[in-house]
C-alpha cells in the first residue's frame, strides 16, 4: 500500500521543471495544461470495485474529474493542485489501493486467471520487486525502463514494447522463460533460456549492469551475447511464438464458467462520474474487481454470460468501446490542447468529429493519429494517417509519425471538409472487399494529400 505524498507545499515550481521524459508519479507529478497529471500502476489484487469507485470520487474532488488508461494499462489522474495533490494521495492510501512503484514491471492483465497462459508470472515480478527494495541503495535506471513478464495465454504482451522481456515456453522439463532485450516480441534480442529459480538472479543482474552504465542506457543498448554469459543463460537458438494478443472489447469466457467483460475507454478518457455510475450498476450485477488492460481498456471480473451480457449494455451506453469493430478503436489521440499547454488541437473534439465526418477511414485496417503537436506522445511510430495540431492550422502527414514534414494543411475552418474529403476519397475509390488502408495505399500519398487540402 502507498504511503507516498506529493512533495508540495503550494509551489509548483520542482514539478513544472521536471523531464518530460520521466514518469509522472504520487511523488512526482508532472504539470501539465491542466493542472498537475499523476500516473499510478496499481497492483492487480488491489481494484475491487469499492476502490475503484472511491478513487474515483478522489480523481473527481482533488482533480478535475478525467481518469485516463494508457495505453501500457496504467492509470492517469488529471487536473491536480499543489494543494490537492497531497489529499489525493492520502485518498488513496485510505482506500487500500496498492501501487507499484520503482520499476515497471508488467503482467499479462488477466494473469493467474487466464487459463491458457502457461505459468503464472506474478510470483516472478512480486519476488523481483521485493529483491529491488530490499537494496540498501536504490538501483538508478533510465526512467521508462521496463520489464515485461508474458506467460502467454490470450491476451499476451507481445505488442508491448520492453527493455527486458521473459516469455513463458513449455519444455519436457515443465516450463521455462525465454530472455530477450528491447522492442516488441518478435523483434527483441534473444538472449537465451533461464529456469525458473534463475529468473530472478539473472534480472538483477541486468538491471545492476543498466544502472552501472547510466540512467540513458536502455535494454536495446545491451550486447545479447555479454548478457548471456553474465547471466549463464541457455542458448537459445528459436525465437518462440510471439504470445497472442486477443481483441480485449467483448465477452470473454475463461473456462469453469468464468466471464470477464473487455471494455476499453473512448480515446483513452472517462469521466470519473461516469465511470463510478457504471461500476455501481454492474457491482449490482455480481461483478467484483477490474483488471488494467494496455490499450486504454479494462476487465471486468465477476459476471457470468448472462450478467457480462448486461454489463456490456450499460458500458454502450455510458460511451465505453464495447467491441473490436468500434470505429474508435481505429484513432489515437493524445491529451489535446485541453490536458497540453503545447497542444493546438482538442484532439479529442477532433476524433468525435473524424467518427462523424469520415466513418470510412475507421474500418480498422489502419490507424488516424491525431497529435496535439510534433511530438507525437500518443503514438510515436507511424501512421497512415496523422493529424498534427500547429499555431496556423493542422497538418496531414502520410504514412509517418508526427514529427514528419506534412504533406497538406488547412485550418480551422476547412478541418471538418477535409475530413470529409478523406471519407469520401475512400468511399468512392474502395473495390469491393476491399480496406481503407489497401485503397489508400493503391491511391498513393500525393492524392491523399490533394484531398485534404483541395479547397
Amino acid at each position: 500500500m502507498t504511503s507516498c505524498a506529493l512533495p508540495l507545499t503550494g509551489d509548483a515550481g520542482t514539478v513544472a521543471s521536471m523531464r518530460r521524459g520521466a514518469c509522472p508519479s504520487l511523488a512526482e507529478p508532472m504539470q501539465t495544461g491542466d493542472g498537475l497529471l499523476v500516473r499510478v500502476r496499481p497492483t492487480d489484487h488491489s481494484l475491487t470495485l469499492p476502490k475503484v469507485i472511491a478513487l474515483a470520487t478522489a480523481a473527481e474532488r482533488f482533480g478535475n474529474g478525467i481518469i485516463e488508461i494508457t495505453a501500457r494499462g496504467n492509470l492517469q489522474l488529471r487536473g491536480l493542485s499543489a494543494a490537492s495533490g497531497p489529499m489525493l494521495a492520502q485518498a488513496i492510501g485510505d482506500a487500500e489501493i496498492a501501487i507499484a512503484e520503482g520499476l515497471a514491471i508488467e503482467v499479462p492483465p488477466l494473469a493467474g486467471i487466464d487459463p491458457d497462459e502457461i505459468a503464472d508470472p506474478r510470483p516472478i515480478a512480486t519476488e523481483l520487486r521485493e529483491a529491488l527494495g530490499a537494496r540498501q541503495v536504490p538501483l538508478k535506471l533510465a526512467p521508462k525502463l521496463s520489464v515485461v513478464i508474458d506467460s502467454g495465454g490470450r491476451f499476451g504482451l507481445g505488442a508491448v514494447v520492453a527493455d527486458i522481456r521473459l516469455q513463458a515456453v513449455s519444455t519436457v522439463a515443465g516450463v521455462a522463460w525465454v530472455l530477450s532485450l528491447g522492442g516488441t516480441a518478435t523483434k527483441a534480442s534473444i538472449v537465451g533460456t533461464l529456469a525458473g529459480n534463475a529468473v530472478v538472479p539473472a534480472l538483477a543482474t541486468i538491471l545492476e549492469k543498466l544502472a552501472i552504465l547510466g540512467t540513458t542506457v536502455r535494454g536495446r543498448d545491451l550486447d545479447p551475447s555479454e548478457i548471456r554469459a553474465l547471466c549463464r543463460c541457455e542458448t537459445s537458438s528459436e525465437r518462440p511464438a510471439a504470445p497472442r494478443s486477443a481483441a480485449i472489447p467483448g465477452i470473454h469466457a475463461l473456462g469453469n464458467a468464468d466471464t470477464v467483460l473487455g471494455l476499453g475507454l473512448a480515446f483513452a478518457q472517462v469521466e470519473a462520474a461516469a465511470l463510478a455510475s457504471y461500476l455501481h450498476q454492474v457491482q449490482a450485477l455480481g461483478a467484483n474487481a477490474i483488471r488494467l488492460a494496455p490499450g486504454h481498456a479494462f476487465f471486468v471480473l465477476g459476471l457470468c454470460p448472462e450478467t457480462a451480457a448486461v454489463a456490456q449494455s450499460l458500458a454502450a451506453a455510458h460511451g465505453f468501446r464495447i467491441a473490436e469493430q468500434d470505429p474508435r478503436n481505429a484513432i489515437a489521440t493524445c491529451a489535446g490542447s485541453r490536458g497540453c499547454a503545447s497542444a493546438w488541437m482538442e484532439t479529442k473534439g477532433m476524433a468525435e468529429r473524424l467518427v462523424e465526418t469520415a466513418p470510412e477511414l475507421l474500418d480498422g485496417s489502419l490507424a488516424v493519429h491525431l497529435s496535439g503537436c510534433a511530438k507525437g506522445c500518443a503514438r510515436p511510430k507511424p501512421s497512415e494517417l496523422t493529424l498534427v495540431g500547429a499555431p496556423s492550422g493542422y497538418g496531414l502527414v502520410v504514412n509517418g509519425a508526427a514529427n514528419g514534414l506534412p504533406s497538406a494543411y488547412t485550418d480551422e475552418n476547412g478541418m471538418g471538409s477535409a475530413l470529409a474529403r478523406l471519407g469520401r476519397l475512400v468511399r468512392q475509390n474502395k473495390d469491393a472487399g476491399e480496406s481503407a488502408q489497401s485503397c489508400l495505399t493503391r491511391l498513393g500519398a500525393a492524392r491523399v494529400s490533394a484531398a485534404f487540402e483541395q479547397g
